[in-house]
């Protein structure tokens, strides 16, 4: 991945922030080294490193303050959650959905409490969450004066500990809330992770970020492909065509002595492989092959 540039014969580097723990974490890093950015042995045991033979540096910081470090320009780039843009209030750029992180900010209650609705949250009632600023944004709009507590963790004890009436706190499997006697009301938003950048350092290195970002895509891309061979009858050639259109079409090779088979190599859906495989044995194939494909740019 070529992202060096030179200005008045000096080389610029890109920094970029990531999660330095958390559910962010590990397929942040898959993605960064799949992406072909070689950080060596130092990986994972300092809280900033340069890419090898790249002009791109990585800065390990906490989720929630990496909206903090873009908008000042400390970063030009970072991973992160939705969910921590929009409580952060920074007008910035979201220029890659990474289809992970998936989760939703939501207001919860004690499942014995008489909350059941938003309605049934009155003026005064003690929301204790993490994300104080889209909370007070959200009960704001909605015309009700609560009391918003600021926790750093753990919201769901809050409501037994009676130091807070309800939460707004991050959702996935909503198994947490259940354990801890907390029923979902109402989802605030929705959140993924996502590649987040601001219009200065799009301004000033918009050849760089876009090579990063086209190659963890070029990755994302790949995951949900395979690479098919197969040794093909000829007759049958047109219909395989029809049945594997691949990017641009398959790819057919002449098969050395043989004028009655063919060879065919095309990307297909990974969870198409288990019809394309028994489809093309009925067919007449042999030597079907699958193979992993580690990035794909079309």
């Amino acid at each position: 991945m070529a992202v060096s540039i030179t200005v008045k014969g000096a080389k610029m580097t890109i920094r970029m922030a990531i999660p330095n723990k958390g559910r962010l974490y590990n397929r942040t890093v898959d993605l960064l080294i799949k992406s072909g950015l070689d950080f060596g042995e130092e990986w994972g045991r300092k809280l900033y490193i340069t890419a090898k033979n790249q002009d791109i540096e990585v800065v390990f910081i906490r989720v929630q303050d990496i909206p903090k470090f873009i908008n000042s320009g400390s970063v030009d780039l970072g991973i992160t959650g939705q969910d921590q843009i929009i409580n952060s209030g920074y007008n910035l750029e979201e220029i890659l959905d990474l289809g992970f992180g998936y989760c939703r900010l939501s207001v919860a209650a004690p499942e014995k409490s008489n909350i059941k609705t938003i309605d049934d949250i009155k003026d005064g009632c003690r929301i204790a969450t993490s994300f104080p600023k889209i909370t007070k944004k959200f009960f704001d709009a909605k015309g009700k004066k609560v009391k918003i507590i600021e926790v750093g963790g753990s919201a769901e004890i809050m409501p037994y500990m009676d130091i807070s009436d309800a939460i707004v706190d991050l959702v996935s499997s909503g198994l947490t809330l259940r354990m801890n006697g907390l029923v979902e009301i109402e989802t605030i938003a929705k959140s993924q992770a996502v590649v987040v950048t601001s219009k200065d350092a799009l301004s000033r290195s918009k050849g760089m970020i876009t090579d990063i970002v086209s190659s963890i895509r070029s990755v994302i891309e790949a995951e949900s492909k395979k690479y098919l061979m197969a040794d093909v009858p000829a007759s049958k050639l047109e219909e395989i065509k029809k049945l594997f259109p691949g990017v641009e079409g398959p790819t057919v090779m002449k098969i050395y002595g043989r004028d009655d088979m063919v060879a065919i190599h095309v990307v297909i859906e990974k969870n198409d492989v288990y019809s394309a495989v028994n489809t093309l044995q009925k067919m007449g194939s042999k030597g079907i092959l699958t193979v992993p494909i580690d990035r794909m740019v079309q």
